[in-house]
């Protein structure tokens, strides 16, 4: 029966380090702030939103939210962009994605400097991210599920990593991510031909399609460890993954449960990077 790699102790291992330096920003007259930008009232943004001011609140960074509304044309949207990427008193900035279809992503991703942009939208932390520098900012939910492997000690260098779903907010990303850790990469989509086949050949299986449950033993090789990144509402409303855990939980080797897995570590990793932003902001 395969082991539950649970978010908790990950995301609790980071606070802890985030917390301290948090304090010692605050000693130092320096109050660290993430301002989020929400369009639209989606119930998957807000169900972050929350989870993220919990998170922030509890480890002294300031947390501020934005709520614009869904129909907002472009040109006010860049204003209030602008107005919050010129605050100096914010560090880092989460804008949530996707945004709606009257907002041109292209006339927009450059608004929030590299310097404060904390989940990857500024191409300038996209194209460092593919060259492995470390200065800047990954997208949370893809360094959240590299967090979780790393955390329970799963061997990454030279095994083959199966990504599905090739999205910049966790697929791409995190295939360079893994990449970087000497594992062999396959990025898997919904023209892959054949898909279990490939995916049975995975010693880490990354399930981020966002299709409720869609991935179950079949997809699997016997012992693999499974990360679900998917969040997805089923017919009753409640939380489900990618994978279909009751069905794989038997082969796998080590799964990540949703909820309780990647996602409990997101907000986490998004509290270390407004701290990492602070200080290259102040140089601190």
């Amino acid at each position: 029966m395969g082991y539950l790699l649970k978010g908790k102790a990950v995301a609790d291992n980071i606070s802890v380090r985030v917390k301290k330096e948090a304090e010692e920003l605050r000693r130092n007259n320096i109050v660290p702030k993430l301002k989020i930008i929400r369009v639209g009232e989606s119930e998957d943004d807000l169900a972050y939103e929350r989870a993220a001011v919990k998170r922030m609140t509890s480890l002294d960074i300031d947390c501020e939210v934005l709520s614009l509304p869904a129909d907002i044309d472009l040109d006010t949207f860049i204003d209030e962009l602008k107005n919050t990427a010129n605050d100096n008193s914010v560090h880092g900035i989460l804008l949530f994605r996707p945004l709606p279809e009257q907002i041109n992503e292209d006339e927009v991703k450059f608004i929030i400097g590299p310097e404060k942009d904390v989940d990857c939208f500024n191409p300038i932390n996209v194209a460092k991210l593919l060259e492995g520098d470390d200065t800047g900012f990954p997208p949370c939910t893809a360094r959240a599920a590299l967090e979780m492997l790393k955390f329970y000690d799963i061997e990454l260098k030279g095994k083959e990593a199966v990504v599905i779903g090739r999205s910049m907010v966790v697929g791409k990303p995190l295939s360079m991510m893994l990449l970087k850790e000497n594992s062999t990469v396959t990025i898997c989509h919904s023209k892959t031909t054949d898909l279990p086949e490939v995916t049975k050949r995975a010693d880490i299986l990354i399930a981020a399609i966002g299709k409720s449950r869609m991935i179950t033993d079949e997809y699997i090789k016997e012992n693999a460890t499974v990360i679900d990144v998917g969040i997805n509402a089923d017919n009753e409303g409640k939380i489900t993954g990618d994978v279909d855990t009751d069905d794989c939980i038997e082969k796998a080797g080590f799964i990540t449960p949703v909820p309780g897995g990647v996602g409990s570590v997101t907000t986490a990793v998004l509290a270390d990077h407004v701290i990492k932003a602070c200080r290259l902001i102040n140089k601190f």
